[in-house]
């Protein structure tokens, strides 16, 4: 099967993801056909939009390949770090298009999805929307710009979103900026067929968004995540009575709560995505050689027995030394440009 369908239609460039059995999940085939296309369409004088969605029922994109970086990881690492490298590089294109980029985020959007959706320019979400960064629940932190999308979200909720791995909906991600419009699924078809035609305007499209979840909830949120150690949240959390989200954040892996939330205070102090992007490829690289990605990983998606063993096991094992050590250079420098 074609894994990444790209053509262009009326002067627009089409990619649609196309693994609807693994809801589009990226592999390092695709990411690098997909940038080759908008490398290509940025150049083309005959091309004056992108629109991207995925094949399927399920969603726009589940993630990047999880599988492929276990599979990496067990190898030594070098084919995970050649992955992330491309990956982010698509990710600095995307967010600096020169020509309208459009992405249909329905359905699951996670991770990977989020890093080819999110940063475009006209992004589109229904009310099958599914979004999260849910890293920290295999021993990564968010990263394809996450933490640039999150650390800018409305005060704390980038944060909450970040270290519970909470799916949010089509309403939650407009409110956080991760999306601008949303377009009720039953019209996908005609939108589509419209944006073919060379317009991006979706006046007629869009519909006003129910009130989200998230913007309700943001006046404990904003208290609760608004401190800088993982410990803090928690204690916040049982004196507000949110001993359930608590709990969500106590079984993700606690080196990568703690790496997660410093990526975040960081990422909103640098000055744009590209210099994030560089900082989450140094996180990147630090998490793959930590115990819990592959341990994570392995939990989740190969045994699926939900049943990490973390190392360190809990936050107060894991120090201020091996937190500071995943921000540093690593030994193989990554630049959003070749050469």
């Amino acid at each position: 099967m074609v894994e990444v369908l790209a053509r262009v239609v009326n002067g627009v460039g089409r990619i649609t993801l196309n693994r609807p059995r693994a809801i589009n999940a990226l592999t390092h085939a695709m990411v690098v056909e997909v940038d080759a296309a908008l490398a290509a369409w940025a150049a083309d004088d005959g091309v004056h939009a992108v629109v991207v969605d995925g094949a399927g029922e399920r969603g726009l994109c589940a993630g990047g390949d999880i599988r492929e970086v276990h599979a990496a990881a067990l190898a030594g690492g070098s084919a995970a770090l050649a992955f992330w490298a491309d990956e982010y590089r698509m990710n600095a294109r995307i967010a600096r298009y020169p020509k309208p980029y459009a992405a249909i985020m329905d359905g699951i959007v996670m991770g990977g999805g989020v890093g080819v959706s999110a940063h475009g320019s006209v992004r589109v979400v229904t009310e099958r929307t599914r979004l999260a960064m849910p890293e920290v629940g295999i021993g990564l932190a968010p990263d394809v710009g996450g933490t640039y999308l999150l650390s800018r979200a409305p005060g704390e909720l980038g944060t909450y979103v970040a270290l519970t791995a909470s799916t949010i909906s089509g309403a939650d991600a407009v409110h956080c900026g991760l999306a601008d419009h949303l377009v009720t699924s039953d019209r996908l078809p005609e939108l589509l067929a419209h944006l073919e035609s060379g317009s991006l305007d979706l006046v007629g499209y869009a519909v006003t968004p129910p009130p989200s979840r998230l913007a309700e909830q943001a006046g404990w949120i904003d208290v609760c995540f608004a401190v800088d150690t993982v410990e803090e949240i928690l204690d916040r959390l049982a004196a507000h009575g949110q001993v359930a989200v608590a709990k969500e954040i106590e079984a993700k892996s606690p080196i990568a709560l703690k790496v997660t939330l410093a990526a975040l205070r960081r990422a909103r102090e640098l000055p744009d995505v590209e210099s994030v992007l560089v900082q989450e490829y140094r996180v990147s690289a630090a998490c793959l050689r930590d115990h819990d990605l592959v341990e994570g990983i392995r939990a989740q998606v190969i045994d699926k027995d939900r049943d990490p063993r973390w190392s360190p096991a809990t936050l107060a094992e894991v120090t201020d030394a091996a937190v500071a050590a995943h921000f540093a250079e690593p030994e193989v420098a990554f630049r959003l440009t070749r050469g």
